[in-house]
């Protein structure tokens, strides 16, 4: 039951964290939803660079990783409202924005990921 909590406070958290960066930087003028994007690579930095704490040395237990990782990061990514974004722009015809944002969001997060666990391995040397 506590797993269960933990997860739902770093979820609770992560969400209303998410709406915030949203409301300020998703701008229909520029078409781009920067907010999503921002929160989707940062989560994947983020995540990145917990599970890299937890696999190294078990730096964080198993607790601080599920509010963490699961709980926080889950909620504060989004990859339904990525999804929903790019059927705007396919619905509306909007085709290189679609290419754009999808494969940077791609491209950026994997890297954003990796760069998380390196600084894991910059830090703890």
């Amino acid at each position: 039951m506590k797993q269960l909590v933990l997860v739902f406070l770093g979820g609770g958290f992560g969400s209303v964290l998410r709406y915030i960066i949203g409301k300020y930087l998703n701008n229909t003028g520029t078409g781009i939803p920067f907010g999503t994007f921002t929160a989707n690579i940062l989560g994947s930095l983020l995540i990145g660079f917990i599970l890299g704490l937890a696999a190294k040395n078990n730096t964080l237990s198993q607790n601080q990783t599920l509010l963490l990782a699961t709980g926080f990061c889950g909620g504060f990514t989004t990859f339904s409202t990525f999804a929903y974004e790019n059927h705007l722009f396919i619905k509306s015809g909007d085709f290189s924005n679609f290419a754009i944002y999808t494969i940077a969001s791609f491209v950026v997060g994997f890297l954003a990921v990796f760069l998380g666990m390196y600084l894991v391995k910059l830090v703890e040397t």
